[in-house]
């Protein structure tokens, strides 16, 4: 290969590499980042057993879920926006929605601590210190809330806070569905 034919190649790596790059970040505009799959839909919350957050004698499992149309909450205290989300939660609790909660990598006292003082929506609290919890449900981060039927099954996965919009728009329709039709 000539010097020439060598150089005018190295020249076009750094362009192709450019247009690689440009292709991979215009693929994902337009796309909604809190849609993210799960392959849990439609499937059983996956086994575990876990402390409860305010008495680590009482050791929770899947079936203690079972029973309402509910919310799953991923939160932490170490999470921005899940404190941004929190007082919508409690404005849901007001309104009889059961909401259980998974603190999720965070301290147990701080957890408790927060509760305490912005008011606690959930039924009870899962105590997932290391993330295992989370690791089985495919959490990517806090929040996440998960849908879920009286039978335990997740019908639906929402990343990031959760608001009033949200809440008309992408969780009522479901909660309908699932309600018993009278």
């Amino acid at each position: 290969m000539s010097p020439k034919r060598k150089r005018s190649l190295l020249l076009g790596l750094p362009l192709l590499g450019f247009l690689v790059v440009l292709v991979v970040l215009g693929s994902g505009l337009g796309r909604d980042p809190s849609l993210l799959p799960s392959v849990l839909i439609d499937r059983p919350l996956p086994e575990f057993q876990a402390q409860r957050l305010d008495d680590p004698e009482q050791w929770l499992s899947p079936a203690d879920l079972h029973g309402d149309i509910a919310l799953l909450n991923i939160w932490a205290t170490w999470c921005p926006t899940c404190y941004q989300e929190h007082t919508f939660l409690n404005t849901l609790r007001e309104r009889d929605i059961a909401i259980y909660g998974v603190n999720y990598k965070d301290d147990r006292e701080a957890a408790l601590n927060w509760l305490s003082q912005l008011g606690d929506p959930y039924r009870f609290n899962i105590d997932d210190p290391e993330g295992q919890l989370g690791i089985e449900l495919g959490v990517y981060g806090a929040p996440e809330t998960f849908l879920l039927d009286a039978q335990g099954t997740i019908r639906y996965r929402h990343v990031g806070a959760l608001d009033e919009t949200v809440w008309e728009r992408e969780f009522l329709p479901r909660i309908r569905q699932l309600e018993p039709q009278s």
